[in-house]
């Protein structure tokens, strides 16, 4: 497991997400597609993640990374906002949690 693969699952999560976004509000086998072909590229990173990590490590580290791409992806992308200032201290602890797993570079 390294920080490139871990991003690379969180990448594919965020692509698959919001096409099924777009599909659950709008509808389309286009949009239907890409979420699935998305959410296959997670299953293929995760698989790699997996020889090298633990599941504990791996599960950690893609649900932080994931957190926090996703979350500026949405923000500047889809132009969501969090309702609350406090939730964005949240995010902020997310970061501060994933230096502390000491995720590998390399």
């Amino acid at each position: 497991m390294n920080l490139q693969t871990i991003g690379l699952i969180s990448i594919s999560e965020i692509f698959g997400d919001f096409a099924l976004k777009k599909y659950a509000n709008d509808g389309g086998l286009d949009a239907l597609g890409y979420g699935i072909l998305g959410y296959v590229g997670v299953i293929f990173f995760l698989i790699k993640s997996l020889r090298g990590g633990s599941v504990m490590m791996v599960n950690a580290a893609w649900d932080g990374i994931s957190a926090l791409i996703e979350s500026i992806a949405a923000y500047f992308i889809l132009g969501e906002r969090l309702s609350d200032p406090n939730q964005y201290t949240g995010i902020g602890l997310i970061v501060c949690g994933l230096f502390l797993l000491k995720i590998p570079v390399q």
